[in-house]
Formats: C-alpha cells, sequence, structure tokens
C-alpha cells in the first residue's frame, strides 16, 4: 500500500523537477525615458539559445490611467536563437499630463516552444520595466530631482517617523534609504518611487536622538546607475540631501 501510495508522489515531484522557467530573452534597458519631443522610444529584446516568441504590452500599474495611450509594434514577434528584435513604442500624443512627468509600465513576456521532452512543464518568463514619459519642454532637471526631496524627521508614539515630498516635476526612485544616530540605525526603507508631487512616509522601530542624525540613500537615475545622497536631519525641521559620491553602476 505504500508503495502505491509513492508512485503518485513521485511523479509529481518529477514533474516539478522538470520545469522550466529560465528566461531565454534580456532587454537593452532597465528602463526607458521617452522624450515628449519625439513620436517614439524603442527597446531591443535579445534572444539565447532557443526560438521563442515574443509579446509585449503597456500596462498602467498603478497610475489611475483608465486607458494607456501607447501602442508597441510588434505586440508579437519571433525571434530566432542569437537575434534581436526592436520594440518600438509609440505615443498616440494626448492622454498624459503635459506639466509633469508619468509612469506606465512596458511588459515583455517569453513564450517558449512546446518541449519535445515529457512531462515537461513550461513557463511562459515576463519581464517588466517602466517607461518614463517625459513631456516636450518640462522645466527642471530629471538628474537634480534627488537633491530638491524635502525629508523631514518625526516621532510618533515613540516611533521614529521618516516623511519625503517630491516637489519637482519628475520621478525620484531610490533605494537603501536610512536614517542613523552614529553607528545605530534608527530607521530603514527597502527600494521605492516617488511620484512628482508625492508624498510618502517610513516608520522605524528605533527612538529619536537630540542629536542630529544622519540620512542615506541611493537615487537611481535614467541610466540606471546609482547615486549616493546623504543629509543631516534634526527633529521636525526640513533638510534636503546633497551628493555624496559619483553615480556607480547598477
Amino acid at each position: 500500500m505504500l508503495r502505491r501510495t509513492l508512485y503518485p508522489v513521485l511523479g509529481l515531484l518529477g514533474l516539478f523537477v522538470a520545469a522550466q522557467a529560465n528566461a531565454s530573452i534580456s532587454l537593452s534597458a532597465t528602463r526607458v525615458v521617452f522624450d515628449g519631443a519625439h513620436k517614439e522610444a524603442n527597446v531591443t529584446v535579445r534572444n539565447g539559445n532557443q526560438e521563442v516568441l515574443v509579446q509585449s504590452w503597456v500596462d498602467a500599474g498603478d497610475s489611475g490611467l483608465a486607458q494607456v495611450p501607447f501602442a508597441i509594434t510588434p505586440p508579437l514577434a519571433r525571434v530566432l536563437p542569437k537575434q534581436e528584435q526592436l520594440l518600438r513604442i509609440l505615443y498616440e500624443g494626448q492622454g498624459l499630463p503635459s506639466d509633469r512627468e508619468s509612469v506606465v509600465w512596458l511588459n515583455v513576456q517569453e513564450i517558449p516552444q512546446a518541449s519535445s521532452q515529457a512531462n515537461t512543464l513550461q513557463l511562459a518568463v515576463r519581464q517588466r520595466i517602466k517607461i518614463f514619459f517625459r513631456p516636450a519642454n518640462l522645466p527642471g532637471n530629471a538628474l537634480l530631482a534627488p537633491e530638491q526631496l524635502v525629508w523631514r524627521l518625526t516621532q510618533q508614539a515613540g516611533k521614529a517617523q521618516l516623511t519625503v515630498n517630491n516637489p519637482s516635476l519628475y520621478h525620484v526612485s531610490m533605494a537603501d534609504i536610512e536614517v542613523k544616530y552614529g553607528k545605530q540605525s534608527v530607521l530603514s526603507a527597502d527600494s521605492t518611487m516617488i511620484a512628482p508631487g508625492a508624498q510618502k512616509t517610513f516608520t522605524g522601530p528605533g527612538a529619536l536622538a537630540n542629536s542630529p542624525m544622519t540620512l542615506t540613500f541611493k537615487s537611481i537615475n535614467d541610466y540606471g546607475a546609482q547615486h549616493q545622497y546623504s543629509a543631516q536631519l534634526n527633529s521636525a525641521q526640513p533638510a534636503s540631501a546633497k551628493s555624496a559620491e559619483p553615480a556607480i553602476a547598477f
């Protein structure tokens, strides 16, 4: 009886072991900056060692857009091994604000060919990157937006609370946000992005000290590079961060 019970279990284990989910394709960029002065932007899909179908589309993410005013061509393409496929991202010319930057998402899904092996589970692997739509003649500079962020450190119910406002017209992507008092970490947060005119709040377990504390974070620019910033924070006093080192590859 035990042997009969084990056979189906071992069969299921073999099925999952045989699952194939390795991505064959890669993209030429980690983000797309769409210049509103142009009619389109491009990204290249590079294929690996097996023939695949590539399906591409744009979604609104959490932007609140009812419709996404972008089209991808080709939306479906067969890409041979060691070959590339250029994806053209086309904007309809209206549907997004002209006074600030907007963000939507590019999805590129790899659909592998049917396997010749029995009992093989194949998965369609999807890659998703941001499209930053930047209207033509938008005032300011995206590279300077991280220095325009306004940070404020307060204490709520015995816990440190860090609030950041973005008065710029550009999105700011950040990673490794941390507030320290000396070598002691008071608050930390993972990767996040703050939209133009938006505010975000982070809460940490540590209490605030009476002396100034150090804020550090990394901002990710248009080219996918990280740039380190730091600021000295006093409780309840707003402050802006300054660049701490040259950009490094991300």
